[in-house]
């Protein structure tokens, strides 16, 4: 029988970050060591999940239940602000939930749990954070063993000046109102607020994928200044040259990565966006790929059916998990 459990992991700016434990063995709820192994074909793993902007967990339960099915352990971290995760004190965008939210989880597996494998699965804005993230602390890439993106980039969108026009425009409403109302334009349950999307947008528009508060001077030097973040957040600096672009330091998360893109998702993540952050990683075994009619698939998926829906389950679910089989330990 399949069973969820929630445990909350306290972040160092003291909010409350949910996540869900996803298996398919309530009579034996343990992390998926690789020393037990009672199935014939397959090792589990432990498979961490996150979505994007929008979100919740919502955006992982069906797959990570797949997973879960197979006997792989499952746990989905819902952003602050979303799902079961307190309503954060302060204004945050993508670069605090990597700093904060990423981090009190990340420690949790590996301190707590005690984890001895980790998997990552993400859609969307999911990926971004979680590539901020092992940039911050990379020290956590020796322990992750394998990553598979759905529909993510990050400095990619702007393909013409149509495009061009669209991110603008839409930075210039999201400021007008406030923030996106998420459930009017049916693209999820969560509204964000312009202070957390004006990130996205000045990384698409300006071409870059720059922090927010990492000063250049200080993160060569090893140190992140995390404790300062608030501090920088509140001098709306999100790309002052003083920072770092953290599209340079890519190269140093070299955990094997499986890219996936949708060709029916032509604003949020369009192909040549997740090839652009795609290739911003370094290494010789990571793949990208394309799901689209013309390649022989079942649909030119969407930005959100490429993770949820039946064709995807179909399709593109198996191939996750064979790239998480194949970096098994």
């Amino acid at each position: 029988m399949m069973t969820r459990t929630l445990h909350l992991v306290t972040t160092k700016d003291d909010e409350k970050i949910a996540v869900w434990k996803v298996v398919d063995n309530p009579d034996k709820d343990t992390i998926a060591n690789t020393s037990e192994n009672n199935l014939h074909d397959i090792t589990p793993q432990n498979i961490f999940l996150t979505h994007g902007t929008f979100s919740d967990k919502q955006t992982c339960l069906k797959i990570a239940e797949y997973f879960a099915g197979l006997g792989h352990h499952c746990y989905i971290m819902e952003w602050r602000g979303h799902g079961d995760s307190s309503l954060p004190k302060e204004k945050f965008n993508f670069e605090t939930v990597a700093t904060y939210d990423y981090e009190a989880t990340f420690r949790y597996f590996f301190e707590k749990l005690e984890l001895d494998n980790l998997h990552c699965v993400t859609h969307s804005g999911g990926g971004v954070g979680l590539t901020m993230f092992l940039i911050q602390n990379p020290s956590y890439i020796d322990k992750v063993n394998s990553i598979s993106i759905f529909a993510c980039q990050a400095f990619g969108a702007v393909q013409d000046w149509t495009s061009h026009a669209k991110i603008l425009t839409a930075k210039i409403v999201t400021r007008l109102v406030g923030f996106i109302p998420a459930k009017q334009l049916k693209v999820g349950p969560f509204n964000e607020s312009y202070y957390t999307m004006t990130q996205w947008y000045d990384w698409n528009l300006g071409e870059n994928f720059k922090s927010s508060f990492l000063n250049k001077a200080n993160f060569d030097k090893g140190r992140t200044n995390t404790d300062e973040v608030n501090e920088s957040f509140n001098q709306q600096k999100s790309t002052g040259d003083d920072f770092i672009d953290y599209r340079h330091h890519m190269p140093q998360v070299t955990i094997p990565v499986y890219s996936i893109s949708a060709k029916g998702d032509t604003f949020i993540s369009p192909t040549r966006g997740c090839r652009l952050f795609f290739d911003g990683f370094d290494n010789s075994t990571n793949i990208f790929r394309e799901y689209s009619l013309s390649n022989g698939d079942l649909d030119d998926y969407t930005h959100s059916r490429i993770m949820i829906s039946r064709n995807a389950a179909t399709e593109i679910w198996p191939t996750v998990t064979a790239w998480i089989e194949k970096y098994a330990s």
